[in-house]
């Protein structure tokens, strides 16, 4: 099995999803005691958000770098950043790296386009779903996304930076992103997006009207492949 490093802590609530999601699925598909050989640079979220308060997204880079570039040292064959919204210095970071960093949007993409799907809403933070470093990634593999909707954008934003982002779901929250979905289902759109990795705290991915791309989900599974094809 390859060895993988997650760079981790943005939150810690998704870095254990992560890390028990990649367990479960190597024990399960090579049985017994096996589980894969990962290593976890966990940061202080602190950091990162007082940078991204400040906008100072080259400082947000030389610190992700540094930690990529501390997992590689110590062996890592890929990495994963466990976040959706930093992606945003993915461009800054992979150069300065000798080993892939899987993208999550390119691995959430190459699922639906797996699935035939040509249309989706994405949720998330205010930064994933306005920006374009997310968006280009899903318009480039042919998925139209819808344009967002400022009065969701601000609520789904609030939800996750002061709710899940410790670990604090409410069931207020759970009603409104059903509201949100089921809103979502009476237009034009084939899927949901869920582009933030805390978001499964309150949506359930298995039972809404429309098929749920859970990006947690999917970028563990993409870290799975890649362990296990090692040779």
């Amino acid at each position: 099995m390859r060895k993988l490093g997650l760079i981790g802590g943005m939150s810690w609530v998704s870095t254990a999803s992560y890390y028990t999601r990649i367990n479960s699925s190597v024990q399960k598909r090579l049985g017994g005691f096996n589980s894969p050989h990962l290593l976890i640079e966990s940061v202080n979220f602190s950091d990162y958000a007082r940078l991204q308060s400040d906008d100072d997204w080259d400082a947000a880079a030389g610190l992700m770098t540094r930690s990529a570039k501390r997992l590689e040292m110590s062996g890592a064959t890929a990495v994963l950043i466990c976040s959706n919204a930093m992606h945003k210095i993915y461009d800054r970071v992979q150069p300065e790296v000798g080993v892939p960093i899987l993208h999550i949007a390119d691995c959430v993409g190459d699922k639906m386009v797996a699935d035939g799907i040509k249309s989706a809403t994405l949720v998330g933070t205010r930064n994933v779903m306005t920006e374009g470093f997310y968006r280009k990634r899903l318009v480039g593999k042919g998925i139209s996304l819808s344009p967002p909707d400022e009065e969701r954008v601000e609520e789904i934003d609030r939800i996750i930076y002061e709710e899940l982002m410790f670990n604090q779901p409410k069931r207020e929250s759970e009603r409104t992103m059903k509201t949100y979905i089921t809103n979502i289902a009476k237009q034009e759109i084939e899927a949901v997006v869920l582009a933030c990795t805390e978001l499964d705290l309150i949506v359930d991915t298995k039972a809404n009207i429309l098929p749920i791309y859970d990006s947690t989900e999917i970028h563990a599974d993409a870290a799975v492949e890649w362990i296990l094809s090692g040779g």
